[in-house]
């Protein structure tokens, strides 16, 4: 699989597996984040292996995270978005987006899908709207 990377100022984000740090991706969704709360460190294991993932580094370090989930064709999901919180307010969330908007094997799709409490208008500056037709949409969640 082909690594992507993009760097500003002294932050890195990659697309490269290897350097993710499992235990500071774990730590802050299955405790800080209230979309994830409980989640195992297997789980995060098994759905990285299976997503797009982004991290971003300061110095080595992982500061942030995200991953989409896509058929790099028609179709992504966005989710377990996040900059630590000591890290915010430093255009990180735009940085990661924008890295994320132009990874080559996702920039032709159709529809892109997310869902979040707090972040609406991060999003809205990538085209992100709120469902047209809730009522064509469905969920199952256990």
């Amino acid at each position: 699989m082909q690594i992507y990377t993009w760097s500003k100022d002294d932050y890195l984000c990659t697309t490269d597996k290897s350097l993710l740090q499992i235990d500071i991706i774990h730590q802050f969704l299955s405790e800080r984040s209230y979309w994830a709360k409980g989640r195992t460190k297997a789980q995060v294991i098994n759905s990285i292996e299976h997503s797009e993932s982004f991290g971003i580094y300061k110095q080595g370090q992982q500061i942030g995270f995200a991953r989409v989930v896509s058929d790099y064709t028609i179709y992504a999901y966005l989710l377990d978005v996040f900059i630590l919180e000591e890290d915010r307010g430093k255009g990180l969330g735009k940085f990661m987006m924008n890295c994320i908007m132009s990874h080559p094997k996702l920039t032709g799709l159709k529809r892109w899908m997310l869902g979040t409490e707090d972040a609406h208008g991060l999003y809205a500056q990538y085209g992100f709207t709120p469902l047209k037709k809730v009522q064509n949409h469905m969920e199952r969640v256990k």
